[in-house]
């Protein structure tokens, strides 16, 4: 088309794409529809809208300029969603704040965030008290009481609601540069103090999205969509709560907001509100499994995506035997976090269980503007066969561009024009990602690379198995050899011909190397956790380092 007919209207509105836009039309097609917390509030959209302004205008009078960061402490709640639109509308930094990390570490990611306000839970006022000396650029803390009417720490200028309600909710928003950071918050399971990543605005709206997409896209795999129910089971401080409250607000479902997870309160909230889409870590999945048997909670079309870690055929089988859609997703601190989400790429029905199982538990295919390889140590790119094995590398709108203060690790973050996941991965004619282990988990021995996450799968699958990890070990003959940490159920005789035997069984199919076959295991109470709930292998083997070159199994 010739460029004269491309002039734009001199009042024509260019819509920067900023988060302010996400509530576009919400309360046309759904001002009337509730978000709940707990069995203590409900609101109508309509009323959410008045209280992210209510909650501007409050943080304003407390001196939020833009660009000033503004720190969250609080469990999963309608005033966690009222700040993720609130605080980057107007213009400032939101930060949530990462409550399950040791006490240095949220001293350290709020002074390198230079928080200017906070926003916290009652539950966390002893760390606040503690930490207030050290945080010079606090200029206000807003108590979140919760519904207890004790008195307000000296140290806070007052209470959320309280404050909120004497607040005008005619708040002037404005549209700025979609460039500017909308959010902030520091990566887990790094060596040293947490990194600090950013995003923003346009980056977060082109995740929501493209991510909305193939969330309604296919009803093979656990979808979102207008009809549904709600309820997040993945902390709002770690990566937006992979960034789908954002979805289900420009979607204007009803939401669901649990606080503090407690099981028998999942349970009751599947019950009362009819949940019908969740996500979470498997861990999580496996605290519902368990508190739906004991509660006796129908589970059935209850949709549930899983991440942060692999998940395991066994949890997958479990969940869907119990009426779950369960299948996985794929993504990290870094990346927003949404890159893959497992789905079905053909009508054909699948020939047996195991098929099925392998279908959801894999990582994923891309979603909408994502592009994904597989490269070795130069760079190279890697056939998409479903055999070779490379570092999976990304290029997508929504990518972090830096570690804040870091250029060191954002060089090697950025190595080569393409982010570096640290994850080994396969990718098959068809573009599915299955991500086999993590660079610095792999088992060097013998020649051989030994995965992790597939050994550790089965010896899962073992008989007495309630729980296990593979780390690497140090080897004077090998170089390194698999050691499997298990926690045994209620009752077992563990031995390590029992570890072995789904293991003795995948290396006669050909599934796994000769080299996978364990001469080691100790037995452990409970598998240390991450902040986010993912098993601590560093942990493990720091634990566990010294014990290299026995080759004797048992605690």
């Amino acid at each position: 088309m010739p460029l004269r007919f491309a002039n734009p209207a001199p009042e024509a509105y260019h819509a920067p794409l900023i988060i302010r836009h996400l509530l576009d039309g919400v309360l046309t097609k759904a001002g009337d529809q509730q978000i709940v917390y707990r069995d203590q509030a409900a609101f109508t959209y309509r009323e959410f809208v008045d209280r992210v302004g209510r909650l501007a205008s409050l943080l304003e009078t407390l001196g939020t300029e833009q660009g000033m960061t503004v720190a969250v402490m609080d469990w999963d709640s309608h005033r966690y969603l009222e700040a993720y639109f609130a605080v980057p509308m107007m213009g400032a930094v939101l930060q949530t704040v990462n409550v399950r990390l040791p006490q240095p570490q949220i001293a350290y990611t709020l002074q390198h965030a230079e928080a200017g306000i906070l926003l916290v839970h009652r539950d966390f006022f002893p760390i606040v008290e503690a930490l207030l000396p050290a945080l010079p650029t606090i200029k206000a803390v807003i108590a979140i009481m919760d519904g207890i009417h004790d008195p307000l720490p000296a140290w806070a200028r007052g209470e959320y609601e309280a404050l909120s309600a004497e607040a005008p909710a005619d708040y002037p928003f404005v549209d700025f540069d979609e460039n500017a950071v909308a959010t902030t918050f520091y990566t887990t399971g790094t060596t040293g103090n947490p990194k600090g990543v950013y995003f923003t605005h346009r980056q977060l709206v082109l995740h929501t999205l493209a991510v909305a997409g193939p969330y309604g896209a296919s009803t093979a795999s656990p979808s979102l969509g207008v009809e549904d129910v709600y309820m997040p089971l993945t902390p709002m401080f770690h990566v937006h709560a992979w960034g789908v409250p954002y979805i289900a607000t420009m979607l204007g479902v009803k939401q669901v907001y649990p606080g503090r997870y407690e099981p028998e309160m999942i349970c009751k909230l599947r019950d009362d509100h009819k949940i019908t889409y969740s996500h979470c870590v498997p861990t999580v999945l496996e605290m519902v499994l368990q508190a739906a048997e004991q509660t006796a909670t129908d589970l059935t079309g209850w949709k549930m995506t899983t991440g942060g870690s692999a998940l395991a055929k066994a949890l997958c089988g479990k969940a869907r035997r119990r009426g779950m859609l369960s299948a996985a997703g794929y993504g990290m601190s870094e990346t927003c976090p949404t890159i893959l989400k497992a789905a079905r790429r053909t009508s054909v029905a699948f020939s047996d269980e195991d098929e099925m199982l392998a279908t959801f538990t894999a990582s994923g295919i891309s979603v909408p503007l994502v592009e994904v390889r597989i490269v070795d140590e130069l760079m190279n790119p890697l056939p998409h066969d479903g055999r070779t094995r490379g570092e999976l590398v990304l290029r997508a709108p929504w990518l972090t561009a830096a570690y804040a203060g870091d250029p060191k690790a954002s060089e090697a973050l950025w190595r080569g024009g393409w982010m570096h996941t640290q994850d080994i991965a396969t990718i098959d004619p068809l573009g599915s990602v299955q991500i086999r282990d993590r660079l610095k988990d792999v088992v060097k021995t013998g020649g051989e690379w030994v995965d992790s996450i597939q050994l550790e799968e089965l010896v899962a699958t073992a008989e007495g198995i309630a729980e296990a990890s593979v780390i690497a070990v140090p080897d004077p003959k090998w170089g390194e050899r698999p050691l499997a940490i298990v926690v045994p159920r209620p009752g077992a005789d563990l031995t390590l011909e029992i570890i072995n035997g789904p293991v003795e069984h995948a290396i006669a199919s050909g599934e796994i190397t000769r080299y996978a076959k364990l001469d080691r295991f100790r037995i452990m109470d409970h598998l240390p956790r991450t902040s986010v709930g993912k098993i601590d292998k560093k942990q493990l083997r720091a634990l566990f380092a010294e014990q290299a070159g026995s080759s004797e199994s048992g605690v």
